[in-house]
């Protein structure tokens, strides 16, 4: 026994990612690692222990602007929104994002999907919201659905609220960053015209497990502390709002609601494909400013697609043979090959 300690557990992390794609390295001669959401790139050969080859961030091959990021820093009242510790209980900031939420839940049709920075905190902030009388004023303009840590209630309540959105009803999911929805469900077409990312989602830094990471991190790869958290917050901010665009036809808005989003040192880190739309008239945005700019994108948006223009991002049968080399005799011997690395959403 430990004494102080009631029911101690012993738990085995891996702390050291480059351990798991070693053999890979060592088994074939060329190795490609692509993502949407590898930005920033220069941090992978460093975490995954290789020098690549060649490194690359693609920007995306679009007929017209069809996503449009918005960098919220404050409510319509002017009072800065955030999710930083000393902020997240501000009732100022609360109010803020309920009536944020409402505005644009009442003026973006379909689907939206929010995210939070966790569990805890998006039950604090929908349980304030339902005293304020904040959740009363959303169900006017859309059904709500919030996940939970049950996967057969997350289930239902996305059949439920893809099925509000196919009968014109529309709906908001209110979910987590690095949950369930979060990582593999896709919001295409209707299903999510727009992703409200409420923070920025920085791990739990007290967890023992992070904790020794970090330090592993640290010690063996200089690879600093806050580097490695930015890092790791911004991918997860991408894969949240990235839920938002599937296709060449799809269209919808990214809404990142912190006031850390508009520090460079902070957005630099996003994607170029993101980068590429988000432009200094969409930095340093209030609330109402932010609904200016989202009915202007929908009515954009809402015109018909341009065949012609539509033809000149895609690749004919003919074009695609032209590209394709001819098979030539691969000599390269395992482990004595090279990386590729490659961020795109190309699809």
């Amino acid at each position: 026994s430990i004494p102080g300690a009631s029911n101690p557990v012993i738990q085995l992390a891996c702390l050291d990612s480059s351990l798991a794609i070693a053999p890979l390295f060592k088994r074939f001669g060329s190795v490609i690692i692509t993502s949407g959401t590898l930005s920033p790139i220069d941090l992978y050969p460093k975490l995954l222990q290789f020098k690549p080859c060649v490194s690359e961030s693609l920007q995306m091959s679009t007929f017209r602007p069809c996503i449009r990021p918005l960098v919220i820093t404050r409510g319509s009242d002017q009072l800065a929104v955030s999710t930083k510790f000393e902020d997240r209980s501000d009732m100022g900031v609360v109010r803020n994002y309920g009536a944020m939420l409402v505005e644009l839940c009442s003026a973006i049709p379909d689907g939206v999907v929010a995210f939070f920075t966790s569990y805890s905190y998006m039950e604090s902030i929908v349980s304030e919201w339902d005293g304020m009388g904040v959740l009363r004023q959303l169900t006017k303009s859309k059904l709500v659905f919030i996940e939970t840590k049950d996967v057969v209630e997350t289930t239902l309540a996305l059949d439920n609220y893809r099925r509000a959105c196919d009968s014109g009803r529309g709906a908001v999911f209110l979910s987590v960053a690095r949950g369930k929805v979060s990582e593999g469900i896709n919001f295409d077409r209707h299903y999510g015209r727009a992703v409200i990312m409420f923070g920025v989602p920085f791990q739990y830094t007290l967890s023992h497990v992070l904790r020794a990471r970090l330090e592993y991190l640290q010690t063996h790869y200089q690879i600093r502390e806050q580097d490695f958290l930015n890092f790791d917050a911004l991918r997860q901010a991408s894969q949240c709002v990235g839920r938002v665009i599937r296709s060449k036809t799809d269209y919808g808005l990214m809404i990142f609601a912190d006031s850390r989003y508009n520090r460079h040192d902070k957005r630099s880190k996003l994607p170029k494909w993101i980068l590429q739309f988000l432009h200094d008239q969409y930095l340093n945005l209030s609330t109402d400013m932010a609904l200016q700019h989202v009915k202007h994108f929908l009515r954009l948006m809402a015109q018909p697609i341009d065949q012609v223009a539509l033809q000149s991002v895609l690749l004919t049968l003919e074009e695609v043979n032209m590209m394709n080399p001819l098979p030539i005799q691969d000599t390269s011997v395992p482990g004595e090959g090279g990386a590729m690395v490659t961020e795109s959403t190309e699809v």
